[in-house]
């Protein structure tokens, strides 16, 4: 019989409140129209004002319910990431490390908003990584390049979009979003050292205690294949 994985799964920040945040919309939307039947003429531009509000805390809050349950699951055998776009997933054995982004300016350390993930091969991800994603991911993370830009680990040509394909080890050639993705990981590795970036709005807790648990689930993983072969030898 098979055994289930354990598992954790992480709900992002940002998913919460969102029932809240449509009644709200709502309320204040059906109020206000009750309010312009008779106060229109006199209040025309404030219940513009407040009808434009709560349509978009509604609008918000929605975009909040339509967003995967969990932003992360993570079992002994691997991590995934789920976003609105789709899904990248990693075994344990393919990360080679995780840390919190922080960058020496002069005299001063700089925290990013994100934990890094540098991977034991790029190319793992030509599988792993849906188009959609991956175009996704390059516009969210622009704020990264234009960081190392400002220090100048990268050039302009760098963190411009790069749509020439992209040449795995295999020697084979990965074009379009994944393509350009990958070249966009490439960068990013060789200005902040890591080839994944997880904002810190995906989590739901502090950055610190999200990466202390990966370092915890990742380092788990080891015991976890050991116990498993015992098992296997001991049942042979």
């Amino acid at each position: 019989m098979t055994i289930p994985l354990p598992s954790i799964n992480i709900k992002a920040q940002g998913n919460h409140h969102a029932i809240f945040l449509m009644l709200v919309g709502f309320i204040l939307f059906l109020l206000t129209l009750l309010v312009s039947q008779y106060y229109w003429q006199t209040l025309r531009l404030i219940l513009m004002f407040i009808f434009l509000v709560a349509l978009i805390v509604t609008i918000t809050g929605l975009t909040k319910v339509l967003q995967p349950q969990f932003s992360y699951h993570i079992t002994p055998k691997k991590l995934k990431y789920q976003h609105i776009y789709g899904n990248w997933h990693l075994t344990w054995q393919q990360i080679q490390a995780i840390n919190p982004i922080k960058e020496v300016c002069g005299l001063t350390t700089i925290s990013l908003p994100y934990i890094g993930i540098r991977l034991v091969l790029l190319d793992v991800l030509a599988q792993q990584i849906s188009p959609r994603l991956a175009n996704r991911l390059i516009h969210e993370q622009q704020p990264l390049l234009k960081f190392a830009f400002v220090q100048q680990s990268l050039s302009l040509e760098q963190i411009q979009l790069n749509f020439t394909p992209y040449t795995l080890q295999s020697g084979l050639k990965i074009s379009g979003p994944i393509g350009a993705f990958l070249h966009h990981c490439q960068s990013l590795h060789s200005a902040l050292g890591y080839h994944l970036y997880l904002p810190e709005t995906s989590m739901d807790r502090e950055l610190s205690d999200f990466h202390r648990l990966l370092r915890q689930c990742q380092h788990a993983s080891q015991h976890y294949d050991k116990d498993l072969t015992d098992r296997h030898m001991l049942n042979q």
